[in-house]
């Protein structure tokens, strides 16, 4: 590695950093002081996601906020970096959503002096190095070709319906790209999405905890040196319509069968209606909690599998998350029920039964005593969405994201204690339906499933275990549940063919 070389792109920017230019104005600026906190946290959010990918660069954006976050800078190289950031028991990382990108760091402030020199040269002098970029792109590549297609079939459900949901849109793509296009990408395009998009006008401050005055004006004077300007807004993705139930069935050799089924919605976080659909959804299936009703009757009642969870927001790496992420806002959601893997031979069961609960509630809403148990229950979970600094200053970079003035966990507090019955009925009426639907199955001998499914044969389970008559009479009912899947809906995709372009 030639320390000496600076790149085109570090370059040009530090020739432009005139002494006279204005620091980051105060608007751009979100501060979250916690002077208690003996850390400090940033999260320095650039509008640019994997919605600005170009066209077969597929991935671009995740791959050029790596090569800040994760790469040689034009002072140190990557393993100097990395060791000079482990006696200070700190670091800095990147996230890349559709329309987010994040560079986030936590540092002691005995540290801080040692820390913020290596957090800002990430950012503004890059080296853009070829053998950074050839590991990066490797481990991207793995990510796609062998840990999501084999290791995770629940990711790889969920990885697909979001592909079919917004099939025709820049949201499409996962943000780490596609496998072809990621092959493509060379340093000169890393170079230009950086010049394009990583600009004063595109960037928001984000710092909290433990921090003085003194710290925000360095952070707003030293990121001034970006380029001026701002790149033109995209639209937000418009889905084309679904037309009757659309089954994907990903042929694979899996231990047991992942279901993942949804649609579009329009509402975003801010609006009463959200909260009051929230309070739906946390009855129908709160994320990782057993007091949920998929659960309920899936897992505690029939012992199918190993929780079943419902979203109005986009929720990505939920097999490791316990609490809704941060920074992962957009202008476009889909609702989506999760079902985790079960036995194969209770997967059109399972289906069935899912979908069965769905157009109940749907149909008849919620009743009192379920919605004041769920509206209590949500009101104290919320709490614990963001315990800490670094999660709060996420949650207000959202609220900045989603325009909203106050902020979204104080409208859990004061909105749900006033939200009705009545309220919540009718977000329900207005935002769900299960007619038109994306269903993703990952499972084995696809070609029998398709079979039973567009002929809509019954799907009797028979349980290992000894089960109440109460629980076998309504099995009756869930196995002959009406599903309407036209054969031209159904499409079988072995594992190996997904994210290739």
């Amino acid at each position: 590695m030639i320390l000496g070389m600076v790149s085109l792109a570090a370059a040009a920017i530090l020739a432009r950093a005139a002494p006279g230019v204005e620091p980051i104005p105060e608007a751009q600026v979100v501060r979250l002081p916690v002077p208690q906190d003996p850390t400090i946290s940033f999260r320095l959010w650039f509008a640019v996601g994997s919605q600005n990918d170009p066209p077969g660069r597929e991935g671009l954006a995740a791959l050029t906020a790596a090569m800040l976050a994760d790469a040689s800078t034009q002072r140190h190289g990557y393993e100097e970096i990395l060791d000079k950031l482990f006696p200070l028991a700190a670091g800095y990382d990147a996230s890349v959503s559709e329309e987010m990108t994040v560079i986030a760091g936590r540092v002691h402030r005995d540290n801080l002096e040692a820390y913020y020199p290596l957090l800002i040269d990430a950012i503004l002098a890059p080296a853009f190095e070829a053998q950074d970029l050839e590991r990066l792109k490797s481990q991207a590549l793995n990510y796609l070709e062998n840990t999501l297609r084999y290791a995770s079939d629940e990711d790889l459900g969920k990885a697909v319906l979001q592909s079919r949901v917004f099939a025709g849109t820049r949201y499409a793509h996962l943000p780490v790209g596609l496998i072809e296009s990621l092959r493509r990408i060379r340093l000169e395009d890393v170079r230009a999405f950086y010049r394009e998009h990583y600009r004063r006008g595109n960037v928001v401050i984000g710092i909290g905890g433990g921090c003085d005055e003194h710290l925000v004006q360095r952070l707003r004077t030293d990121l001034a040196r970006l380029p001026e300007g701002r790149p033109a807004a995209l639209p937000p993705p418009e889905p084309a319509p679904i037309r009757g139930l659309q089954v994907t069935i990903v042929e694979k050799d899996a231990p047991a069968t992942a279901i993942s089924l949804g649609c579009p919605i329009s509402i975003l976080r801010g609006v009463r209606e959200w909260y009051a659909l929230a309070v739906a959804n946390s009855y129908l299936g709160e994320h990782r909690n057993s007091s949920s009703h998929l659960y309920q009757v899936l897992r505690e009642a029939r012992g199918l599998n190993y929780g079943d969870y419902s979203y109005i927001e986009h929720f990505p790496q939920g097999s490791q998350l316990q609490m809704p992420p941060q920074n992962v806002a957009r202008r476009r959601q889909m609702f989506e029920i999760w079902i985790r893997p079960v036995p194969h031979e209770a997967r059109h069961f399972a289906l069935r039964a899912a979908l069965r609960e769905f157009k109940k509630l749907v149909d008849q809403g919620m009743r009192q005593a379920d919605f004041e148990l769920t509206r209590q229950f949500l009101a104290k979970y919320a709490i614990h969405y963001a315990p800490t600094t670094m999660e709060r200053l996420g949650y207000a970079l959202d609220d900045r994201f989603y325009g909203i003035a106050g902020s979204h966990l104080e409208n859990f507090r004061r909105w749900l204690p006033e939200l009705t019955l009545e309220e919540v009925n009718a977000a329900i009426r207005k935002h769900w339906q299960y007619e038109n639907l994306q269903i993703v199955i990952v499972t084995r001998d696809a070609e029998s499933l398709k079979k039973a499914l567009v002929a809509n044969a019954p799907s009797p389970y028979r349980y290992p275990t000894p089960k109440p008559e109460a629980i076998l009479e309504e099995d009756r009912h869930i196995a002959v549940f009406p599903l309407e899947i036209r054969p031209e809906n159904v499409t079988i995709v072995p594992v190996a063919e997904l994210f290739l372009r």
